[in-house]
Parts: C-alpha cells; structure tokens; sequence
C-alpha cells in the first residue's frame, strides 16, 4: 500500500500559479502511475494528469494541458502539480492518486488503489 500526503494549496487569484505537492511513501511504486484528480462542489472526480513513476510519461486532462505541468522527483519520493494561469473554475479540491494503471485505463479513478486526503485550491475572479 502507497501512503500519500498533498500541500501546497491555498487561495489565489485569476491567473495565478501554485505547485501542489505529493509526498509518497510505502511500497516500491515503480511500476505505478500516480496522478492528481480534483472535486468541484457538485460535481464527480476528474482526471488532472499523471505520470508514470518508470519513464516518466505523462497525461493530462484537456482542460489543463499547456497551462498545467506534472512531474515527479524519484529521490524524494514525491509528485508536484504546477498550476499556471489558473481560473474560477479551476477551483476544486486535489487529490494525489498511486496505482498500477495502465496506459488504457490511467485517467479513470478506478486504476488507482490509493488516495491522499486532498488540499483545497480556490482561485477567486
């Protein structure tokens, strides 16, 4: 089991950037994928982007891609989220997923096995 812990978010404004943070701990995760998700009010769990823990290749949701960044720094164990030119409706809650997922299935939740406790990202207009 990978344990994962979030940071970094807070408030911002429009256009604004933040880097969320992943700290993960537990199994030897190099056959993992580990990505970030995110929760609006009202609504289910999207895809952001992942990456794989082997090779580094990374995904992202359309809405992110060319504004967000995701990568990851093996030695210390953790994923970061750069969140650049952020909007309202960026606004959710993150969370920091693990799993053996492969390339087919690796933007749905279900590829995941393990979950942060999520950080709050609110960006005000």
């Amino acid at each position: 089991q990978v344990q994962l812990v979030e940071s970094g978010g807070g408030l911002v404004r429009a256009g604004d950037s933040l880097r969320l943070s992943c700290a993960a701990s537990g199994n030897n995760f190099g056959s993992y994928a580990m990505g970030w998700f995110r929760q609006a009010p009202g609504k289910e769990r999207e895809f952001v982007a992942s990456i794989r823990w082997n090779g580094g290749s990374t995904y992202y949701a359309g809405s992110v891609k060319g504004r967000w960044s995701i990568s990851r720094d093996r030695a210390k164990s953790a994923i970061y989220l750069q969140m650049n030119s952020l909007k309202p409706e960026d606004t959710a809650v993150y969370y920091c997923a693990a799993g053996r997922a492969i390339t087919s299935t690796i933007t749905t939740m279900g590829a995941y096995t393990s979950w942060g406790q999520g950080t709050q990202v609110t960006v005000s207009s």
